[in-house]
C-alpha cells in the first residue's frame, strides 16, 4: 500500500483558497484601522500586492510556483527593503494574515501547519527596530 503525499496547497482548497486568503489579506489590511501602519507603506493600489502575494503563497503552500516563474527567486528581504518594516508594521502584517486565514481556511490545524512558518518569515522581514 502506498500513501499518497498532499500539498498544503491542497489540503486548504488549492487555487481558489490562495485567492480568497490573498483577497481577504488585502482587504483586512485597507479596512482595519489596527493595521493602519502595515497599510501606509504599501502602495494605494494593492493589486499588484495582491497578485505578487498569491503567485508567492502558491509555491510556498505546495502548488504552482509562479512567483518564482514570472519574477524569479522571492529574495523576500531584499525585496522588502524599500519599506521601513518596524514591530507594528510585522505585528499588524500578521494581525491581518491571522484573521484572513481564520476567514478562509476552515480547518485550524492546517491554520496552525501554516501559522509557525509565516510568522517566522514576519519576523525575518522586519527591517528597522
Amino acid at each position: 500500500m502506498t500513501q499518497e503525499t498532499i500539498t498544503l496547497y491542497e489540503a486548504i482548497g488549492g487555487d481558489d483558497t490562495v485567492k480568497a486568503l490573498t483577497r481577504r489579506f488585502y482587504e483586512l489590511m485597507d479596512t482595519l484601522p489596527e493595521a493602519a501602519r502595515c497599510r501606509a507603506i504599501h502602495p494605494s493600489n494593492l493589486a499588484e500586492s495582491e497578485e505578487k502575494l498569491y503567485e508567492y503563497l502558491s509555491g510556498y503552500l505546495g502548488g504552482p510556483s509562479l512567483y518564482i516563474e514570472k519574477r524569479g527567486h522571492p529574495m523576500l528581504r531584499r525585496r522588502h527593503f524599500v519599506a521601513e518594516i518596524g514591530a507594528e508594521e510585522r505585528d499588524e502584517w500578521l494581525l491581518c494574515f491571522r484573521r484572513a486565514m481564520d476567514d478562509t481556511i476552515a480547518n485550524e490545524k492546517l491554520r496552525d501547519i501554516i501559522w509557525e512558518p509565516v510568522e517566522r518569515l514576519a519576523h525575518h522581514m522586519q527591517n528597522k527596530e
